[in-house]
């Protein structure tokens, strides 16, 4: 969507964030959809992305898969199309928005318990070992290796692996690590901790000043950007307990930062989204 450009970290702050169409789709259903029971004509997807760079071939296409994927259901009014969401979108919405703006990302009320998670299946169902690394992923779990994830909290991983038809193949066990474990190097190894500060530190480059992305066309386009780049990471952070990171950890300060903006600017950027959005009941 955007050029790859040479420029140091200072131009590139203030420039949008590199963002999927879809991860920009999903972010503007959460937003403005979810819970209304409508369906959007297309023209109206279009308008909007139009505001982050996003042609209208790539909208077009991105609401094609979606519907494709059951994520999205096609609805024909005359001769206009709209798009609603279906049940899966819904639960997959609902869920990001808890891991957003209920959970946050900084875990500061840690009982020291973990669920290890360790799964054993043939070389040939290559397909289910990488839909269950995503979701034990999505959920907070990092690998130590030899099908061994971890989790800092309790978690119920029945609805994690529901439908994989894994019975058997999994064990899971819940406490605490007990002596001689180095709890700090356990969690470098099974988390990409590097990864994540980096994350943070690009997230608050870009935002964390008096006026970000001072090229934006609006604030419906910041609040996007804003919102769609920081589940990126919140997808990515499993809640790490805090008192075995960095005392610098910068999650701690983004945590601050993207609430900030979102009283800032998700008023006006509703708004603007529902003056320019045409739409169909669906009861």
């Amino acid at each position: 969507m955007n050029a790859p450009s040479t420029a140091g970290p200072e131009a590139a702050a203030e420039r949008p964030p590199r963002l999927r169409p879809q991860s920009l789709m999903l972010t503007y259903l959460g937003n403005y959809v979810l819970g209304r029971d409508i369906a959007v004509f297309s023209g109206s997807f279009i308008a909007a992305f139009a505001r982050l760079g996003v042609g209208e071939h790539a909208v077009r296409s991105t609401l094609s898969r979606m519907v494709a994927r059951g994520l999205l259901t096609r609805h024909r009014s005359g001769r206009r199309m709209h798009f609603g969401l279906t049940p899966r979108t819904e639960e997959i919405l609902r869920d990001g928005e808890d891991r957003v703006w209920r959970q946050g990302v900084v875990n500061d009320d840690w009982d020291g318990t973990w669920t290890v998670l360790a799964f054993s299946m043939p070389e040939s169902w290559q397909r289910v070992r990488h839909d269950l690394r995503a979701r034990l992923v999505w959920a907070g779990f990092g690998s130590l290796g030899n099908g061994t994830w971890i989790a800092p909290s309790r978690v119920d991983v029945r609805p994690i692996v529901a439908g994989l038809g894994l019975n058997g193949h999994l064990k899971v066990f819940t406490g605490a690590a007990e002596q001689p474990t180095d709890v700090a190097g356990m969690l470098r190894e099974a988390f990409d901790l590097n990864g994540l500060a980096d994350g943070y530190r690009r997230f608050l480059r870009r935002w964390d000043r008096p006026r970000p992305l001072p090229g934006a066309p609006d604030d419906l386009a910041r609040y996007l950007w804003l919102t769609t780049e920081w589940l990126q990471l919140v997808r990515a952070d499993p809640r790490l307990p805090v008192e075995h990171l960095p005392a610098d950890w910068p999650a701690v300060r983004a945590q601050r930062v993207v609430t900030e903006l979102r009283d800032r600017y998700g008023p006006a950027a509703r708004l603007l989204a529902d003056e320019a959005m045409e739409f169909i009941p669906l009861r």
